[in-house]
């Protein structure tokens, strides 16, 4: 892609553009306000695009950076700082995969090098959506490219090793689920900048190779969703993309999947509704024929989530029965461990942030009630937390104070182990919601118990 829009080639573009999003000739036309009629002769390698005019429409319409095509920007001031300056406070991570696996682990380094060197820098870093957008293209149209890999001299890498990283991978996963991302972080990023380092700059075999990446993929996936919970998105954002990265070099199709499924997560929580769509169902085209159906689901109900918020009910219910679809055809055998968590339970909780995203609020509260219900174990406390804060969102939505307050205080309690932004920002949008009920006896009495807890007081949290 990134080829394409350095020499204007909109026939490569659109063709790109389509496969990612399943957009249609009349809809582009629709987007941009070029007629279907030279969209098609474009496509078909009929037409050549020389109007700036015209390069403009498909820069605002296709939403792609003005001056990836040379455009100047509509900004006189210049670019803004989450795609300028922000951005040099962590080391480049390019949106396509390097040619060699050396240069793979050199980004890494970097990166890990930041983040514990210059923490508070890494921290404050901006998301950069047009590296979204480039990194899922890039995998869409070169996921089966293979990666040279250099001899090495290094230390000796074989099962055993794999397997070691894959147990300390989960150990830390359980103390992300039930303590949030901000509660052990630092150790993992630590342990993965000395052991993995070691392991990718090694000697393996060919059996050896594809398990070691894709473990590796599967440790960098999670400090992604550590950061991301922990609320330093610039710096997720920088972990998802190596993770996608690595995930291609082992020829983990569906784990790839999974990261673009979790950089969708992301864009809809920062709000960026259309990159989170084009994100999900990129996760999705890429590995039709390959992800299991519960993953398949799982990646229909990022799509949902995205549409919910865009408040198109129509495109969030067609995801949503494709989900429901998918997840009926499931065997949890054939599931990688990773998504183990998504279960009936979790189904639920992703219905019921859709519906009540839409205003569909007796609906919310049918299907985050069956998540509530459903998670009696208390194996995933945050996932417990969300579906409970969503439910008391949707009761409070149903003007029925009284059960939206009880359910909240519930959720508030099991927050008091979580050291999660996101759990904050979910606290945050009952709060918006509860001043409707101004200074009732319910409201007051609401207030003075969650007092008690670090979650309702945002400087704590």
């Amino acid at each position: 892609m990134a080829a394409a829009l350095a020499e204007r080639d909109m026939q490569a573009i659109l063709t790109i553009y389509k496969r990612w999003t399943g957009a249609s000739q009349p809809q582009i036309a629709t987007m941009t306000g070029v007629p279907q009629p030279t969209i098609s002769l474009i496509l078909n390698g009929k037409r050549q695009i020389t109007s700036l005019e015209t390069f403009e429409k498909f820069a605002e319409g296709l939403d792609i950076p003005r001056e990836r095509l040379g455009l100047a920007s509509a900004d006189p001031a210049g670019p803004l700082p989450a795609c300028g300056e922000q951005l040099r406070l962590l080391p480049d991570v390019p949106a396509a995969r390097p040619r060699t696996v050396g240069t793979g682990v050199d980004v890494l380094v970097r990166l890990w090098r930041a983040d514990q060197d210059q923490p508070e820098q890494a921290g404050a870093a901006s998301v950069d959506p047009t590296l979204w957008t480039e990194t899922a293209l890039d995998w869409l149209l070169h996921s089966t490219d293979r990666t040279t890999r250099e001899p090495s001299t290094g230390r000796r890498v074989g099962l055993a090793d794999v397997e070691a990283l894959q147990t300390t991978t989960a150990m830390f996963a359980d103390l992300d689920n039930r303590y949030g991302g901000g509660h052990a972080r630092g150790a993992f990023v630590a342990f993965l900048s000395t052991d993995v380092e070691a392991m990718m700059r090694g000697r393996y075999s060919a059996e050896v190779g594809p398990r070691l990446f894709s473990a590796v993929a599967e440790a960098l996936l999670l400090a992604a969703w550590m950061a991301y919970d922990a609320g330093l998105h610039g710096l997720a954002q920088r972990y998802f993309v190596p993770a996608l990265h690595v995930a291609q070099t082992g020829g983990d199709r569906m784990l790839a999947g999974s990261v673009l499924s979790a950089m969708s997560h992301q864009a809809s929580f920062l709000g960026e509704y259309r990159h989170a769509a084009n994100l999900a169902r990129a996760s999705a085209t890429g590995t039709a024929g390959v992800a299991t159906p519960t993953l398949t689901a799982q990646f229909h109900a990022m799509e949902a989530r995205a549409h919910a918020r865009l408040g198109d009910a129509a495109a969030c219910d067609s995801a949503l029965s494709a989900a429901e679809r998918e997840f009926g055809r499931r065997n949890p055998v054939d599931d990688p461990a990773r998504i183990g968590y998504f279960d009936e339970a979790e189904l639920s909780a992703e219905f019921g942030h859709c519906l009540r995203d839409l205003g569909r609020a007796a609906g919310a509260r049918t299907w985050a009630g069956r998540s509530v219900g459903a998670n009696a174990d208390g194996a995933f406390p945050r996932s417990d937390f969300f579906a409970a804060m969503v439910l008391a969102d949707a009761h409070l939505d149903h003007d029925d104070p009284e059960p939206a307050c009880r359910v909240a205080l519930q959720a508030l309690a099991i927050g008091d182990q979580l050291k999660s932004a996101r759990c904050a920002a979910y606290v945050q949008e009952f709060r918006t919601r509860l001043t409707k009920l101004g200074n009732s006896t319910i409201a007051r009495e609401f207030n003075q118990q969650a007092a008690a807890h670090r979650l309702w007081t945002p400087a704590a949290a």
